[in-house]
């Protein structure tokens, strides 16, 4: 007897029955096996993973592979039912290898048994099925985008998704197609939500009046109407929901299916190479927004409207109209906009956001600002409205600090220091960007899996969770083999300056406290830029903590002090 374990797959994606797919793969693979005393020990069956995902990334398939490399198997041949649902592309060509280099069989109806390594016809005949399937599932996305874009285009019909805040999902009748109504399936509808949709046109009109979107989502979460993550909350576990975000007024306010005709193609799975350096771990799917000008618009009115085509209109004129004024504005300060000499440097220590540049009365104040919807966000924070820090009164206090250093009862301390920061630069190790790309993919992941198990305590469906989280460990592992097969980091190999060296370069720059106060604002960015200076500003105490790290070897800003003095 030839013990045989059996593969197969099933999609999901397009309403197949798992069971009835396993059910005639096994039959087509115990019909080939059996004439030959074959019998089935063991089944690697997936459900619920496209065909496009290599052997790799599918969780039976993959666990197949790692039993080929145990000789204690259980099992002396694997047989296939159907290549067309195995095998996708040039996927044989990728795995059979495996196969050969184990010496185990594997069986296939198309050929009367199993493959010959060395057989051409049968190599072409599974590379014709890799590429019939690939073919098929194409033939497949092209027909029913364009099966649902003329339902949405000409009927106006529904076609899922989460429906946008102001409405919800009613009830449209049976379904058109007999078999499907005689199973008891309904088409639906979007059907306006007494308890949202005014709200809807309260933020049409706010906006009209001159209100910004950042105004809107503050003014209702000053009156704690619910936000839209909040008044679904079922739909929505997995964003927060104390208060409005500027971002989903912008939502509300460029949705055309307010006006109460159905938009589809909004948005659209784009398939992304996993792994540029190794095509074959295949492709990751990722939601992509479409272009205005690829939406599908209904040519008659799908359902009630909640504003009118001649509201909405006018809103989106007044978007472009505001975005262009803003547009001047900003092209007219960079022209001739006044230099902030610790732009990005200054973080307010109770939130530890940066503090944003003002200019107020000819002074320029950094300030931090608090508003309500932010309190609610975060709920631990004590935080002022606004908090303020004079920019002259700061300098003041860094140029003298930056001079005392180079006086000459510090000098030697100052070049101790230096000297020290030598050695440390000299041996220090440096990333390349794909090493720096790979540890920045690993912390997002980190980050990810942090805010899905979040979602799941707070009670959102394990099962979408999990394929969230699996997706999440799966993206880091991959961005963690990457890391390990770049080279490891070097070290710089840039020698030192001397004490003496140093004590002759600051000895030539004559009165450095002179040179820094008298300096312009927009001279002293480059060398708080190259000292690495960094403030965090105690509103309580008003208190401002300084500190340098420079970003680069203190010899290249050792050399900016000379240049700008």
């Amino acid at each position: 007897m030839i013990r045989f374990a059996f593969a197969g797959r099933c999609s999901t994606e397009d309403l197949q029955d798992p069971e009835a797919s396993r059910n005639w793969q096994l039959t087509r693979a115990q019909a080939l096996i059996e004439p030959a005393g074959g019998q089935i020990v063991t089944e690697y069956f997936d459900i619920g993973h496209s065909r496009s995902l290599p052997w790799q990334r599918r969780p039976r398939a993959n666990e197949l592979l790692q039993a080929l490399r145990n000789p204690n198997r259980g099992f002396d041949a694997v047989v296939i039912g159907e290549p067309q649902r195995t095998f996708y592309g040039n996927q044989f060509g990728n795995t059979f290898p495996v196969f050969v280099h184990f010496r185990i069989p594997l069986w296939v109806p198309e050929v009367g048994g199993p493959i010959d390594p060395d057989n051409e016809a049968h190599d072409l005949v599974m590379s014709v099925f890799g590429g019939m399937s690939k073919g098929e599932r194409n033939r497949i996305k092209i027909r029913v985008r364009t099966a649902m874009s003329s339902q949405a285009k000409l009927q106006g019909r529904y076609l899922g998704g989460r429906p946008p805040y102001g409405y919800r999902i009613a009830d449209a009748g049976p379904r058109p197609n007999p078999a499907k109504a005689a199973a008891g399936q309904h088409i639906h509808k979007l059907q306006p939500d007494p308890t949202a949709s005014p709200i809807v046109q309260r933020i049409f009109t706010m906006y009209i009046d001159g209100m910004s979107d950042k105004a809107i989502a503050a003014q209702l979460t000053r009156e704690r109407i619910p936000c839209p993550s909040a008044h679904d909350a079922t739909r929505n576990p997995h964003r927060k929901k104390s208060a409005w975000q500027q971002g989903a007024v912008r939502a509300i306010l460029l949705n055309p299916r307010y006006t109460g005709y159905e938009v589809w193609n909004k948005q659209r799975k784009e398939e992304r190479l996993l792994d540029i350096d190794d095509v074959t771990l295949g492709h990751t799917t990722r939601m992509t927004h479409n272009p205005t000008k690829e939406w599908i618009h209904s040519n008659d009115p799908a359902h009630e409207a909640i504003i009118s085509p001649e509201l909405f209109d006018t809103a989106q004129t007044l978007r472009k109209q505001r975005a262009r004024n803003q547009g001047r504005q900003e092209r007219a300060g960079k022209q001739g906009g006044r230099p902030y000499a610790l732009r990005g440097r200054i973080r307010c220590s109770l939130c530890g956001r940066k503090m944003q540049p003002a200019t107020i009365r000819n002074r320029v104040y950094y300030r931090c600002e608090f508003k309500d919807q932010e309190q609610d966000l975060y709920p631990d924070i004590t935080h002022p409205r606004t908090v303020y820090l004079r920019e002259d009164v700061v300098c003041q206090a860094l140029d003298q600090w930056i001079a005392r250093a180079f006086t000459p009862d510090r000098l030697t301390a100052t070049l101790e220091a230096l000297t020290h920061a030598s050695a440390a630069a000299s041996t220090a190790e440096t990333h390349t960007p794909e090493q720096t790309q790979a540890r920045q993919a690993i912390k997002d992941c980190e980050r990810r899996l942090t805010r899905y198990q979040a979602a799941l305590d707070a009670g959102a469906d394990p099962a979408v969770v999990t394929q969230w989280i699996n997706d999440a460990q799966r993206d880091k592992e991959m961005a963690h083999r990457k890391l390990d097969a770049l080279p490891t980091a070097t070290r710089k190999e840039e020698s030192p300056l001397g004490a003496q060296q140093i004590r002759e370069m600051t000895e030539s720059l004559g009165d450095i406290a002179q040179r820094i106060h008298a300096a312009a604002v927009d001279e002293k960015g480059p060398l708080y830029e190259a000292l690495g200076i960094t403030i965090s500003y105690e509103n309580a105490t008003r208190t401002a903590i300084v500190r340098s790290r420079p970003s680069s070897p203190y010899r290249q800003w050792l050399w900016v002090v000379h240049e700008f003095c």
